[in-house]
């Protein structure tokens, strides 16, 4: 079973902004986080894991985790694939990056009853605020 990370999109006032942002910075080259320190469970993450995104206290989206590797001044990066929305889940903000079980995340939008292109991504993130979706 597939273990995950979380952070929080720090500066990113939406979904769209912070995909704009990741977009960006993926034209410039690979996209990759840096970090103090290699998760001890690293084995685990690579491969199937995810970054998964909280924005607003809110799991927004996910960026699968290709790998990790050497970064500058001996920090590690994360090495990240393409975002992708999912189906929004409240999540307490927290400094750094923290391990998400694959049980407690949440689904792909587009999986389930759920479509991304349905809803904006406001109406969507109060709604699931409120526990209708």
């Amino acid at each position: 079973m597939a273990l995950h990370l979380t952070k929080v999109a720090f500066g990113a006032t939406s979904y769209e902004h912070l995909e704009g942002r990741l977009r960006e910075r993926a034209e410039a080259g690979p996209l990759f986080l840096t970090t103090r320190y290699l998760p001890k469970r690293h084995e685990e993450i690579t491969g199937e894991g995810s970054l998964f995104w909280i924005l607003k206290h809110m799991l927004v989206a996910r960026s699968p985790i290709l790998g990790f590797g050497e970064a500058e001044g001996g920090r590690v990066a994360i090495l990240l694939g393409p975002l992708v929305r999912v189906q929004p889940r409240p999540k307490r903000a927290h400094q750094g990056w923290r391990y998400l079980e694959a049980g407690d995340a949440p689904a792909d939008f587009g999986e389930g009853d759920y479509d991304a292109e349905a809803m904006p991504a406001a109406l969507t993130a109060k709604l699931s605020a409120l526990a209708l979706i």
